[in-house]
């Protein structure tokens, strides 16, 4: 999930020249987050000394975004997907078991906090119908709705390094449980 929000500041970031002034500006932080965060924290005070988690939003648009924030909340989202290769590329570590993040809504409003419960990577062809269920929050036809929805999305962010998606790239695989809805 994390791969998300770094693939949406790369993003930012390559359409602009003044990359540092742009990311302290796409990078405010709404107050709903801290607010959230301490809420948690004062129901759980054995996170108090715990720093403030990420906060991100799911997608790269505000209809799906806002639509897949809304499954986070109500229980039915309980998975996330990314590439391989946003880590690699990144030099980044993949996502720790017990990780916390804040979901926002498109605006960066905190609607919830999740917890990664397991990781695993898996090439796209080997995604089972039970995960796919878990990432699309619903159990009509969710094997064939996350292969075409991830395809395209994948697809779509791989035209900036003129890459293409094949059925062996690997998928970063993150379950996770909502933890405080809003």
């Amino acid at each position: 999930m994390k791969h998300i929000a770094f693939l949406l500041l790369l993003i930012l970031t390559s359409c602009k020249n003044d990359t540092k002034t742009d990311i302290q500006t796409e990078n405010s932080i709404d107050k709903s987050v801290y607010d959230m965060w301490h809420n948690y924290t004062a129901s759980h005070p054995e996170f108090s000394k715990d720093e403030l988690p990420d906060s991100w939003y799911f997608h790269n648009n505000k209809k799906d975004a806002n639509r897949l924030t809304e499954l986070v909340v109500n229980g039915k989202k309980k998975a996330g997907s990314g590439l391989y290769t946003w880590y690699e590329d990144a030099s980044a570590d993949l996502p720790k078991i017990g990780t916390k993040h804040i979901i926002t809504d498109f605006d960066g409003k905190a609607k919830a906090i999740i917890e990664i419960k397991n990781v695993d990577t898996i090439p796209f062809n080997q995604i089972t119908k039970d995960y796919a269920s878990l990432d699309m929050g619903t159990t009509i036809d969710p094997l064939q709705k996350w292969k075409k929805a991830h395809w395209d999305f994948f697809a779509s962010t791989m035209e900036q390094s003129e890459d293409t998606p094949i059925e062996e790239m690997l998928i970063v695989c993150e379950r996770f449980e909502t933890i405080w809805p809003e």
